[in-house]
């Protein structure tokens, strides 16, 4: 090829190459140029001499670039078809290129240095070690040129390790080979890389005038200008060494980093302090320590709490924290932060092992510094040390070690700062605030960071108490009575609750947040480590009566305040007469009000704000909390809580629905307690009467069992003028509201006594099911049933209403009240929630905003209480006559209407508890005749569902935007999966025992890999039908819409529903219909699924892996039965049709010893991979072919399967590159 025609080619390139590079192009010559540009890459004889001829120096950095990509293009794609002798011209120029080819270290382009060592290492990646012996010889002699070569060999061995170790981008015997050989030379390549750290910083220092080795910790003095450029090239060649060291570091043998009595790590150590340079150290440093591994191995992992290091590490952290908020030094401390974490729990790992491992001597000095990382003012700095501070207060020796016990009242002292809420990015009033803006986007990012922080925290806090229960507790004394004392200071932001109260942001409200979550995190320890004796009852009782006697009329205050009562109410236990006081603390917060009535003139009271609510909500909660874990203590004040309760509920305006009810749910735990059946009977009818009353009147008999009537009633026919003050039909809405309320709370709360013989005693107890199972009747049975025809009546005309015609009924304004609520949508889109800003703005809903909130309620607990009645009445509800009819005319009428956000919720608090608690004696009579007809119909739902999903994915036409936006379909596509995976979830839980089903969602890596193929999700071979699966499958109907949802769902695009089912669901049900005839086409179908499956999911390996397992199992079960799998596999794109006779015959032949399991589903993903689909990136990509080189270690039987070494060129196993 003449010297002309490389020319006037590489002249057209540079044309090319510069109007592609060139902002003022026409995107027209830009495609023509990028056009001729590849056809060149792919098609030119002549690319290896143009890319040289465009990769020398006197070439623009651009031109050159290119240059090298046409040399690294021939490496990856044309290698396995040169000549030797090409080659190795290709090879020596390409060393040419990196001995004098390009600028000095400090003025050559990265980009151009990444390139060529990616050339040299796809070289590398083809014939090292057995072609190439003398690699890392010739690496070794080019590095003694100078720092520019030096940098460029520590590109290539990084690059070299990323890619055979980290991302396993080459096939795994090339891996292996690679690997080993690296590992046999590690200690050459260690000592090389050190050699070149020492050498290099040595120079730089003597260069800046910093002093040697031991007396580097004092600051390197100016050096002179002369000097500069040298001095920074040796400090590049330190920089690039470390970043090398790192991507070794963490995969070669721990060996190799403690060699030498730990050298690499004492001078890793003493690059802490060096300015250019400690970045690099610290993350090496981090991924020494972080090492996993055997113990006896990491022992020597302890040098770094001797004298020296933690020296080093100190001073290092000090001078960076000194030095102001500069980026750089504030991401050297958090590397800091994380080696120090790392170090305590290597120190945790090896104390206490077998390995001889004693505290160390500078333990103490450990902790101070951890510790001033807890209280640096940077809130992700505090949170770094929380889990290793949880690691040493959990841990056996170090939890009664003395320096650690001297530390928890530091750390919990530290933790009363840091539970402070400050240090949002938008805001000025603390030090944290500059490092959040640094660490966090907004405030919302900080907030959601700020919740889970201190969660952690709390969990710390349990922890460090088990310790030292009652410094804590005197700690937490101390803060409430200050809080209880300070005055109250509401900040620049007045609340808009009312004047002089405070916002969530306000310094008062933020204070005694924090030490509410204090308070209560210490409190609740003291009664689990404590003994009786010991405990400091006349201190809490106390502080218990301190808080009682504290008034406020701040919301958010009170609510902190009524959080200190439950917190301090275990106290009580040891004095019962405190109890009648609480009670009236609790009381008197549940009808909380800010604005006093006489203020107003209008008749319409303002609407409650959110913190009004949430306090009157918490004491309700709080008496919930206490009825149900002191019963014993309450009940001989049941009759003053009665009392009570009947004079708040004597005024119908005082409380809400909600709150009633959550009162009555109060007493009937508290009546649990009375284990004396007729006496509890009695006492619900007369709770119950005032609902009965209600809801058994003629008029509500009307307005439930009526569509219209029911619309009227509520008033969702009206057009109301104001939408904010005018309410006609409120009452109404809530007298139906308390009644469901009611019925739900009395029949998830009323109970038999948990003992048998109290049980017996009281006359709860019925006899034995014929299974052993005790029967038990239920004191609210015969109430809750009177009203049960009625409750089905609403369900029924409450399903009616979303028919077109009753939709068309609802009046103007409340056209929309069927809808989600903005909440729920939200939530679905996982949209954030704003911040909590509207917390204490007045909640004026729209009378629209209620009724959509009146009907996603009622429509919720009525299915709730369909769902507790079995497990709350049992076979009392089981028996009721036609029950399964029933049930199917009510909830599971006009389900074609029913949108998906109230189909899900039905099927996951009804259907789903209903059929796990059902006794086996049942399943005929109610389950099947239940969800037979309901599978069947769900499957078809789902079909058409993802019918239109599919299509509208395939159509990209615009035209139905307007009247459905983007919004709306994401909506509707999530709802489908959210549904989809409900259902899903309702089928395994019906149909698969749960003993063994783990969800092993390990993902494989890389379909072609040992490892990966070994971390496979299988799933467990005991994954049985249950009774009621075998009760269903044996319903041919019922059977078949199973199996058919189950496997038609694989190839729906919802990846988290695949992999459950696949792993769950399909085989155990298909094994179950196996021993019958399945006809041939059926089971062509089933197979074909899952195929199509691997299709759309492949690209998931989690997927991936579950579907190419189940595919396996079906095929060689069924294909010695059924020759029509071979025709499905004859038709995968790309198959093998040798490879698949050779699999089929080995199946077939059951005299053949089998091969083994893992070797015959390889060869099985092999045969099928043309139909495992890939990712968008990937589809398009120029696939690389690398061959294997003639084993280093072993001869390898010839297979069909394995590449045939091709011997061209009479190559073979002669050396290619000679030295």
């Amino acid at each position: 090829m003449s010297a002309e025609q490389v020319s006037g080619l590489c002249e057209q390139l540079v044309k090319a190459v510069t109007v592609i590079m060139d902002p003022a192009s026409t995107q027209r010559y830009r495609l023509e140029a990028l056009k001729f540009c590849e056809e060149f890459k792919e098609k030119c004889p002549i690319c290896v001499p143009c890319g040289l001829k465009l990769a020398e120096k006197t070439q623009t950095a651009i031109v050159r670039h290119f240059g090298l990509q046409i040399l690294e293009h021939v490496v990856k794609y044309r290698w396995n078809n040169m000549p030797r002798l090409e080659k190795v011209y290709l090879k020596n120029n390409v060393m040419g290129l990196i001995s004098s080819g390009t600028q000095s270290i400090l003025e050559e382009e990265s980009h151009i240095k990444d390139v060529l060592s990616r050339i040299v290492v796809e070289m590398i990646k083809r014939e090292w070690p057995q072609h190439w012996p003398d690699m890392l010889k010739e690496l070794d002699t080019l590095s003694k040129q100078g720092e520019t070569q030096t940098e460029l060999v520590m590109f290539i061995l990084l690059r070299l390790a990323e890619d055979v170790v980290t991302f396993q981008t080459l096939p795994t015997q090339r891996r292996r080979d690679i690997q080993q050989t690296l590992t046999q030379n590690m200690e050459k390549i260690f000592s090389f890389l050190l050699t070149a750290l020492q050498q290099n910083v040595s120079k730089y220092r003597c260069m800046v005038g910093a002093p040697q080795e031991q007396e580097v910790l004092t600051t390197p003095q100016k050096t002179d200008l002369a000097q500069e450029p040298k001095a920074q090239a040796n400090c590049r060649v330190g920089i690039a060494a470390l970043n090398t060291l790192a991507g070794y570091i963490d995969w070669v043998a721990l060996s190799h980093i403690t060699a030498d009595n730990c050298k690499l790590l004492e001078m890793l150590c003493l690059l802490l302090n060096e300015p250019e340079l400690q970045v690099g150290a610290a993350e090496c440093l981090l991924i020494a320590v972080s090492r996993k591994g055997k113990l006896e191995d990491r022992k020597p992992l302890m040098v770094l709490f001797g004298d020296v290091a933690m020296h080093c590490i100190l001073s290092a952290a000090q001078t960076a924290d000194g030095e102001g908020l500069v980026e750089k030094h504030y991401v050297f401390l958090k590397r800091l932060c994380q080696v120090l974490c790392a170090l305590g729990g290597q120190l945790c790992a090896l104390l206490g092992s077998d390995c001889d491992v004693e505290t160390p001597a500078n333990f103490g000095k450990y902790l101070e510094s951890f510790l001033a990382f807890t209280t640096h003012p940077s809130q992700f700095l505090r949170s770094s040390t929380q889990i290793t501070w949880g690691a040493l207060f959990r841990h056996e020796v170090l939890a009664h070690d003395p320096l650690l016990l001297a530390v928890v009242p530091k750390y919990l002292r530290a933790s009363m700062t840091n539970l402070v809420k400050v240090g949002f990015p938008s805001k000025a009033d603390s030090p944290s605030c500059e490092y959040s803006r640094f660490d966090f986007d907004s405030d919302e990012d900080f907030n959601a960071f700020f919740n889970s922080f201190r969660a952690q925290q709390g969990d710390v806090m349990r922890m460090a108490c088990r310790l030292d229960p009652l410094t804590g507790f005197q700690m937490a004394g101390e803060w409430l009575k200050y809080q209880l004392t300070a005055p109250l200071d509401t900040g620049p932001m007045n609340s808009k609750t009312g004047e002089g109260l405070c916002s969530i942001f306000s310094p008062s409200f933020v204070q005694w947040d924090a030490m509410t979550f204090f308070s209560e995190s210490i409190i609740s320890q003291i009664f689990r480590t404590m003994d009786k004796d010991e405990i400091p009852v006349n201190d809490g009782i106390d502080l218990l009566q301190l808080v009682l006697n504290f008034e406020t009329k701040d919301p958010l205050i009170l609510s902190c305040v009524l959080t200190n009562v439950s917190a301090l109410f275990p106290f009580v236990t040891y004095r019962p007469e405190y109890l009648p006081q609480v009670l009236s603390k609790l009381f008197a917060s549940v009808t909380f009000e800010v604005v006093e009535e006489s203020k107003f003139v209008v008749s319409v009271q303002a609407p409650r704000t959110r913190a009004v609510k949430n306090v009157r909500r918490h004491a309700c909660s709080s008496i919930i909390k206490m009825c149900r874990d002191y019963p014993q203590l309450v009940l001989p004040n049941f009759e003053m809580l009665y009392n009570h309760v009947k004079q708040l509920l004597s005024n119908e305006l005082l409380l809400t629905q909600m709150e009633k009810c959550a009162l009555m749910e109060a007493l009937v735990l508290i009546s649990n307690q009375f284990k004396d059946y007729e006496r509890q009977k009695a006492f619900l009818e007369e709770l119950m009467a005032p609902v009965a009353g209600l809801w058994l009147s003629p008029e509500m008999q009307r307005v439930l069992s009526d569509p219209e009537a029911f619309i009227s009633y509520v008033g969702a026919d009206n057009k109301i003028a104001d939408p904010v003050l005018e309410d006609p039909s409120g009452l109404n809405r809530s007298r139906i509201s308390f009644c469901v309320y009611t019925i739900l709370g009395v029949v998830k709360r009323a109970r038999w006594p948990a003992a048998t013989e109290e049980a017996k005693a009281g006359g709860f107890f019925l006899g034995y099911l014929p299974s052993g199972t005790p029967m038990y009747r239920n004191p609210c049975t015969e109430q809750v049933l009177k009203l049960f025809d009625n409750l089905l009546a609403l369900i029924r005309t409450h399903n009616n209403l979303y028919t077109p015609e009753m939709v068309a009924r609802l009046g103007d304004t409340f056209a929309k009240a069927l809808d989600m609520l903005d909440v729920e949508k939200n939530a679905i889109l996982g949209l954030p929630q704003p911040l909590l800003e509207l917390y204490d703005s007045p909640v004026y809903k729209t009378v629209l905003e209620r009724m959509q909130g009146f009907f996603c309620t009622l429509y919720d607990n009525c299915f709730h209480i369909l769902g507790n009645a079995g497990p709350s009445m049992q076979q009392d509800f089981y028996t009721v006559e036609g029950l399964a009819t029933q049930l199917l005319s009510s909830a599971f009428n006009n389900l074609n209407n029913i949108p998906d956000y109230r189909l899900r919720p039905m099927l996951r608090v009804f259907v789903k508890p209903l059929v796990l608690s059902c006794p086996s004696e049942y399943y005929e009579t109610l389950v099947c005749p239940m969800l037979g007809p309901l599978f069947t119909y769900l499957h078809m739902r789902l079909s058409q569902k993802w019918q239109v999903i599919n299509q509208r994915s395939m159509l990209c036409e615009d035209d139905a935007a307007d009247d459905n936006p983007e919004s709306q379909e994401m909506l509707e596509e999530q709802l489908v999966r959210l549904l989809t995976r409900e259902v899903m979830d309702l089928a395994t839980v019906c149909c698969v025992s749960k003993k063994g089903v783990e969800q092993n969602t390990t993902a494989a890596v890389d379909g072609d890999d040992d490892e990966a193929m070994a971390t496979e999700v299988t799933p467990p071979a005991n994954a049985e039908l249950t009774e009621l699966g075998k009760c269903l499958m044996k319903q041919e109907d019922v059977c078949t819409a199973v199996l058919i949802t189950a496997y038609t769902s694989l190839s729906w695009k919802d990846t988290l529903s695949c992999q459950r089912t696949t792993t769950q669901l399909c085989w155990p049900l298909l094994k179950q219909v196996l021993p019958g005839n399945l006809l041939p086409d059926a089971v062509s179908w089933f197979f074909t699924s899952v195929l199509k499956g691997l299709q759309v999911h492949g690209q998931h390996d989690g997927c991936m892996a579950a579907l190419v397992h189940l595919a396996f199992q079906i095929y060689e079960a069924l294909r010695p039965r059924y020759g029509e799998l071979k025709a499905v596999m004859e038709q995968i794109p790309d198959i093998q049709l040798d490879s698949l006779e050779q699999f089929d015959s080995k199946l077939l032949n059951p005299t053949l010893q089998k091969v083994a399991d893992k070797r015959r589903k390889d060869h099985f993903k092999r045969l099928i991979s043309g139909c495992i689909g890939k990712p968008i990136g990937e589809q398009f990509r120029k696939e690389v072919h690398i061959r294997n080189l003639p084993s280093l270690f072993k001869k390898v039987k010839p297979s069909l399967e394995t590449d045939v070494l091709e011997n061209e060129d009479g190559e073979g196993f002669n050396v290619l590159f000679e030295p």
